[in-house]
């Protein structure tokens, strides 16, 4: 006598379950596409560096602290060093970025 009311219920909890899963998945289905990579700044570097550009190119916001600058600076440069295959170029403008984000240049003390 039992054994129909629980045969009943388990259909019953899986066609509840395949209906919420059906909604679920069609509710994943309509969100809006977000970029799985990181947009990158497209364009080359101005004529004098200014506060904005080194941002993106130590990739923090303009009012970041002293120290997170450095950590991020730090970070470039792991990935950039003309020691470890990177350009001398890129180099020099990572580290007038730095200085230029933490006031020690006006922009433009590149030697490129």
């Amino acid at each position: 006598m039992t054994t129909p009311l629980i045969a009943g219920l388990a259909v019953a909890a899986a066609a509840l379950a395949g209906r919420y899963s059906i909604q679920a998945w069609q509710a994943f289905k309509a969100r809006p596409p977000t970029a799985r990579m990181r947009k990158f700044y497209e364009g080359g570097f101005q004529s004098t560096m200014t506060k904005r550009e080194a941002a993106l190119i130590l990739g923090v916001r303009e009012h970041t602290p002293p120290d997170k600058i450095k950590e991020a600076h730090r970070r470039v440069m792991v990935a950039n060093h003309p020691d470890a295959g990177g350009s001398h170029y890129l180099a020099s403008k990572i580290n007038e970025a730095k200085d230029v984000m933490l006031g020690k240049t006006k922009g433009s003390g590149s030697a490129f």
